[in-house]
């Protein structure tokens, strides 16, 4: 199967894929698709003349190409030339404050009764685990994570509001 005849198959399939998948990775679907053809025809395989792909190998080309948008999407900082400030010491600052906010979180939800802190330190989980797998590691029914996971943020919600209240004399904020 020639390049062209590779395009000309798989095309309508692969535009259906990249259309799925783009807007989850924050990619233009025209964008994601180009990358998956370069991707494909680029690869060790078709450089020997073997142009033949399957759908499942588009499919997961697709989705490597979406993971790997995400990851370059969380790492860009867009350039505003309207604004005065260096790029670095904004997002020191901002980077500093994050930190801080996500230590004082954490802090908060091992304080938490119950199976709370097991929970919502997965979901706070960098590894983005799903429900099943979180339901695995608690020991509990995936069924069930839902329920347990609004009871643990409504006390979540109510620890926060408490400390910021307490945080002034009055609990008013200056």
């Amino acid at each position: 199967m020639t390049p062209n005849d590779l395009l000309t198959a798989l095309r309508p399939l692969l535009a259906a894929e990249c259309a799925a998948e783009a807007p989850a990775a924050g990619i233009e679907a025209a964008d994601l698709e180009q990358s998956v053809w370069v991707r494909l025809l680029s690869d060790r395989r078709a450089a020997r003349g073997r142009w033949s792909v399957s759908a499942l190998r588009l499919r997961a080309a697709v989705r490597a190409e979406a993971r790997v948008a995400r990851r370059r999407a969380r790492r860009e900082v867009p350039f505003d030339p309207t604004t005065d400030e260096p790029p670095g010491e904004s997002c020191v600052e901002q980077a500093v404050l994050a930190a801080e906010e996500s230590r004082a979180l954490r802090a908060t939800v091992r304080r938490l009764p119950g199976r709370c802190p097991g929970l919502l330190g997965a979901l706070l989980s960098r590894n983005d685990p799903t429900y099943r797998e979180i339901a695995g590691e608690l020991g509990i029914s995936q069924g069930s994570l839902g329920p347990v996971r609004s009871r643990c943020l409504g006390c979540l919600r109510r620890m926060l509001t408490a400390e910021v209240a307490a945080s002034e004399r009055g609990g008013k904020e200056r």
